[in-house]
C-alpha cells in the first residue's frame, strides 16, 4: 500500500478553505470517505496523520478546514488557549455559519474522483467533535454516520431538529469537564427525540482529550489516556464496518 496526500481548496461564501485528502493510490475506483475534523486549534498534524491513518484502512481521509484561509493565503490556526478560544468562539456562538462551512467541507469531499459521494462519515476531536455531530443534524448529503471523540454536545438551536439519519457514536470520557454528564444526559435524549441510532462509549477515570498523546493539563482536565484512546479507536473500526463495509 502506498499512502498519498494532496491539498483540497474550496470555498464558502467569501472565504476560502484548504483539506488534506489521503488515499491508497496503488488501488483505484471510489472508496469510502471520513471527514475529519480537527480541535479548537485548526486543521494541524495530528487530524493529517488520523487521515493517513483512516488511508491505511481503505477508506479516502479527508482533514478538513472551518477556520479558513486568511488575506494572504495562509491557514488560521491557533497556539495558545487565546488564539484557539479566538478561532473558534465565534463559530460555536454562529452555528448557522459553521453549518455551511462544515456542508461546504463535506461537499468539497464527495467531489473528490477517489470518493463514493454515498458512504460519508464525519468524525471529529473536542471542537471536532462537535463539528460531526452538527453535520449530522444537519443530515448532510451521503453522510451515514458520525463519530466524536471527547466532543462537545451543545445542539445547534437553528430550529426544529429533524431526524437524523446518520448512526452516531460518541465516544466520552466521564470526568470530562467540558461535558459533564448533565450535558451527557441532554445528548442522549436529543438524539433520542431525533430518533437516532446512536451509541455512548464511556470511558471511566478518564477526561478531556484522551486521545492526544500531548494532553497533560491536569488543572483543565485535558489528559491523554492510552488506553481509552486504543479502544475508542478500536470502537470507530468496529463503527466503520458497520457503516460503509
Amino acid at each position: 500500500m502506498s499512502t498519498a496526500t494532496r491539498s483540497v481548496s474550496y470555498s464558502c461564501g467569501d472565504e476560502r478553505f484548504e483539506a488534506i485528502a489521503a488515499y491508497d493510490d496503488s488501488s483505484s475506483g471510489r472508496r469510502p470517505v471520513v471527514l475529519v475534523c480537527h480541535a479548537w486549534g485548526g486543521r494541524d498534524p495530528f487530524v493529517e496523520e488520523k487521515a493517513a491513518k483512516l488511508a491505511g484502512l481503505g477508506h479516502l481521509g479527508v482533514a478538513i478546514d472551518v477556520y479558513g484561509l486568511d488575506e494572504r493565503g495562509v491557514r488560521r490556526t491557533g497556539s495558545t488557549p487565546e488564539e484557539c478560544g479566538a478561532l473558534m468562539t465565534p463559530l460555536v456562538e454562529n452555528r448557522g455559519e459553521l453549518r455551511a462551512r462544515l456542508l461546504a467541507a463535506a461537499e468539497a469531499a464527495r467531489s473528490l474522483p477517489e470518493a463514493d459521494p454515498e458512504k460519508v462519515v464525519a468524525i471529529g476531536y473536542c471542537f471536532g467533535g462537535l463539528c460531526a455531530l452538527d453535520l449530522a443534524r444537519a443530515n448532510a448529503p451521503g453522510l451515514v454516520g458520525a463519530v466524536g471523540f471527547h466532543g462537545l454536545f451543545t445542539p445547534p438551536g437553528l430550529g426544529e431538529q429533524a431526524p437524523i439519519a446518520a448512526k452516531i457514536l460518541a465516544c466520552h470520557g466521564w470526568d470530562d469537564p467540558m461535558a459533564t454528564p448533565d450535558s451527557v444526559l441532554a445528548f442522549a435524549k436529543e438524539m433520542t427525540d431525533a430518533k437516532a441510532d446512536w451509541q455512548l462509549h464511556a470511558y471511566g477515570n478518564t477526561r478531556h482529550a484522551f486521545t492526544n498523546p500531548e494532553a497533560n493539563d491536569h488543572e483543565r482536565g485535558i489528559v491523554y489516556d492510552a488506553d481509552a484512546d486504543r479502544r475508542s479507536w478500536e470502537a470507530l473500526r468496529d463503527f466503520l464496518k458497520e457503516c460503509v463495509g
